[in-house]
């Protein structure tokens, strides 16, 4: 009795449709309803700390951090050869030849530098200064500095 049951299965539809060629299931022929998804997309997107951030636009004008400086690399983020010896900047998110005023809050100095790479890639660090700029803000001993940051442009 057993073999009478397993050559019933041998002859269901799905065999002999498989056996017919390629066939389409009912998804495929089912037309797309895709609004779901997007309202699905959109309501985490919603929840998200990048766009729900209402502080996000004032947060560059005036932060206070941690700073740390780079002096080697062949290219930046925005494509430029690194040079040491200018004074430009590595920020994770303000566009590429923004100005920053950058103030060692410790000692008052100060220094404006060009945003031209990304990073620093170091949690509570907001800021990585050339090794120039720095000099002008008196970290190098050191390497590290707390900082507050001014977008000037």
């Amino acid at each position: 009795m057993g073999g009478v049951l397993l050559a019933a299965c041998a002859q269901s539809s799905v065999v002999t449709r498989n056996s017919e060629g390629p066939s389409t299931s009912r998804q495929a022929s089912l037309p797309h309803d895709r609004s779901a998804t997007t309202r699905r997309v959109a309501s985490i997107r919603k929840h998200s700390p990048f766009v729900a951030r209402s502080d996000a636009a004032a947060t560059p004008s005036a932060s206070h951090g941690i700073a740390s400086f780079y002096s080697e690399g062949t290219r930046t983020a925005s494509g430029e050869k690194f040079d040491a010896s200018q004074l430009t900047a590595a920020h994770p998110t303000l566009p590429f030849g923004t100005k920053l005023r950058v103030t060692n809050v410790a000692t008052g100095q100060a220094v404006t530098v060009r945003v031209n790479d990304r990073g620093p890639y170091v949690p509570g660090r907001i800021v990585d200064v050339s090794y120039s700029a720095a000099e002008t803000l008196g970290m190098v001993d050191g390497g590290l500095a707390r900082v507050k940051l001014d977008v000037v442009q």
